[in-house]
């Protein structure tokens, strides 16, 4: 099974990442995400044996994150794989120390690959059509304020019209 490590937006929080999904969209084109599928990937897992679900399931529940704020303030993109989202002008140290010390565990148990860089964002439109972000921060500039506290491991569910996430455990 898919599985990643993720913060979810409160929902005030997402219905505003959602207008700025819309507005994206009508800028660029593309497969906007779907409002549920809102969120920041803190450590993607890739696929994960179903004999170590129960131990994972344990660890992110025993998982109790500070929490903090994080300031998205900013457009971007990932010209492959045409991804557009929205993110912060400065790195977080509180985000950036939580997901070193979530790599830091799940390299215990034996899980994941370590990225070498993290770029924390949430994606708005995946296979846009055109790169447009220029416009974007001229008519929608981002300043967006995110109070997070828990963590979430999701899994991922590919179907016809894109993936679909499911919810498999909370942090405490």
């Amino acid at each position: 099974m898919r599985l990643f490590l993720a913060l979810e937006p409160p929902d005030d929080l997402r219905e505003r990442l959602a207008t700025l999904a819309d507005l994206a969209q009508a800028r660029c084109g593309g497969r906007r995400m779907p409002d549920a599928s809102l969120h920041l990937t803190l450590a993607f897992l890739g696929e994960v044996d179903e004999g170590r679900l129960s131990a994972l399931v344990e660890w992110v529940g025993c998982q109790a994150p500070t929490g903090g704020i994080w300031r998205l303030d900013r457009w971007g993109s990932f010209r492959r794989p045409g991804n557009v989202w929205v993110g912060g002008r400065t790195h977080d140290p509180a985000l950036d120390a939580l997901q070193a010390g979530l790599w830091n565990g799940l390299e215990a148990l034996g899980l994941g690959v370590r990225p070498t860089r993290f770029v924390p964002h949430v994606t708005l439109l995946r296979r846009a059509e055109r790169m447009a972000i220029g416009p974007l921060e001229a008519q929608a500039p981002v300043a967006l304020d995110w109070r997070w506290q828990r963590l979430t491991l999701l899994r991922s569910y590919t179907e016809q019209d894109g993936a679909r996430y499911k919810a498999l455990a909370h942090s405490a």
